[in-house]
């Protein structure tokens, strides 16, 4: 039964649920949030945290529910009317006045409703000078947003959100794209609002840093509550270590010595990538050696497919790559295909429209007759299951069997390096089993080397011979998977 609606609470949040047609992102999710308190929604991806939030501020239509806010319920209300109340949103992903300068840009956000208001006065652009200098902006009032920094446009969006005084704020991914020294200078500024009274809720992938900044976390799984409370108790939740965990760690690792090859088959050295302003990889090393199965566990926003998206060419960096003595720089991603190192997205990128049968032979053109024809019969042995569907259209495939067509793709090519992003993503529990059964035979009986990203990691290290744990765009630990649950483990939400 929900508690009662409590005059302390600023917001109040009842049995709010949100569908989009047949789907429940959000479901019969209730919290209260204090003047003067930080409170974080944690979950791993799919959860429904930024959903909630969104619905919470009226950017989506609650489905059910209320929002109540100061005694006045104001679900269903739009976003604009919402924010009138008092509520401000730090958005994830800045959209500024490019051509306004900074300053400007706080002064638009604080120009009253009225059209008869429009034009600034002292009093307005005091204010505006005032915010710039509340949030770290006082250097750059003048500049326009396009010259910034990155740290700089997510500093105005605080001050866009804070302009007019709201009694909550919202912030949506606040450290996404920061270094490590930034995320320290937003969880001050972040903190710095609650001693001023305001309520902040705030949803964000480095479960770390909203553990270490927050006065008590929700946390979320396919829309609904598991627990709330101090964050250092839903840490060790059990429960909620199984969701991002996935359960008890067994592994049986080959050690790195067992491997023969002197100089590593790829390595990955000092490598930074950038998505704009944003820093997504941080002076990165990794290697791997002929025939080892590597694992790069991390939550999700942690890097790991920008890892694997750099290593197959697909984006710039700096740094190198090199795959046996050779610079993978200047390679197209073709080529880089071709020369034997493969990568199965986490969005599976099948053609829908086309056969299995079809999707398998494309992976597999480049081979002859008979070598196509041997490495299908392979295949089939590996996955029974595409051989019962061959004829069967992609998109018409149980979601499980998507990610094992699209694996069967990848090794329709024949790659020296296979690199899986997140295989397990969105998976039931029968068909994890038939993937690690899978994987397993690759590794007894294959000399194929292994790349492996996953959040689960009680999947990735029971087929890992080395892992890699990459935590906000930076490698933090690198050790034998036999070493994570004691070394790393506990530290790993």
């Amino acid at each position: 039964m929900d508690a009662p609606l409590n005059t302390t609470h600023v917001l109040q949040v009842r049995g709010l649920t949100k569908r989009f047609g047949g789907l429940t992102a959000v479901k019969n999710l209730s919290l209260d949030l204090r003047p003067g308190e930080i409170f974080g929604l944690i979950g791993p991806n799919g959860s429904g945290k930024s959903t909630a939030m969104k619905a919470i501020m009226g950017i989506e239509r609650p489905s059910e529910g209320e929002v109540v806010f100061e005694g006045e319920n104001l679900a269903g209300l739009p976003a604009h009317k919402i924010a009138r109340k008092g509520f401000g949103m730090v958005f994830q992903h800045s959209r500024p006045l490019n051509r306004q300068t900074v300053l400007e840009n706080i002064m638009v956000a604080l120009l009253p409703d009225s059209l008869f208001m429009l034009f600034a006065d002292k009093a307005l652009t005091d204010r505006a000078k005032w915010i710039a200098e509340r949030v770290g902006l006082a250097e750059v009032m003048d500049r326009r947003p396009p010259t910034l920094p990155f740290a700089d446009l997510r500093r105005l969006e605080l001050a866009k959100a804070i302009a007019r005084d709201p009694k909550v704020v919202l912030v949506d991914e606040p450290f996404a794209g920061l270094t490590l020294a930034e995320v320290g200078t937003f969880s001050e500024l972040i903190r710095s609002f609650r001693d001023e009274g305001r309520a902040v809720l705030l949803v964000d992938h480095n479960v770390k840093s909203v553990a270490a900044l927050v006065d008590r976390v929700l946390a979320m799984y396919l829309g609904e509550e598991i627990v709330t409370g101090r964050a250092d108790d839903v840490m060790r939740n059990e429960t909620v270590r199984r969701v991002y965990l996935g359960g008890a760690i067994e592994t049986s690792a080959r050690p790195e010595t067992s491997f023969e090859d002197s100089v590593p088959l790829l390595q990955v050295e000092n490598v930074s990538v950038h998505y704009g302003k944003a820093q997504a990889l941080e002076n990165v090393s990794i290697h791997i050696h002929q025939g080892e199965f590597v694992s790069i566990v991390g939550l999700n926003g942690a890097g790991k497919t920008t890892l694997f998206n750099t290593i197959s060419g697909l984006l710039p960096y700096n740094g190198e790559i090199v795959r046996a003595g050779e610079k993978l720089r200047g390679m197209t991603p073709a080529r880089i295909a071709r020369s034997g190192i493969v990568q199965c997205p986490e969005s599976r990128e099948l053609f829908g429209e086309m056969s299995v049968r079809e999707n398998l032979d494309l992976g597999g053109q480049h081979l002859s007759d008979q070598d196509k024809d041997a490495q299908m019969a392979w295949l089939f042995e590996l996955f029974p299951i595409l051989k019962e569907r061959q004829n069967q259209m992609a998109q018409t495939l149980s979601g499980g069997e998507q990610q094992m067509l699209a694996i069967g793709r990848a090794l329709m090519m024949k790659p020296k390096i296979l690199i899986l992003d997140e295989p397990t993503l969105g998976l039931a529990p029968v068909i994890l089993e038939q993937l690690s059964k899978a994987l397993e035979k690759l590794r007894q009986t294959t000399p194929i080397t292994l790349l492996l990203g996953e959040q689960n990691v009680t999947f990735a290290l029971p087929h890992a011979d080395r892992v890699y744990v990459l935590e906000h765009a930076r490698i933090v630990w690198e050790g034998d998977p036999g070493r994570f649950a004691e070394e790393a483990g506990t530290g790993y939400l």
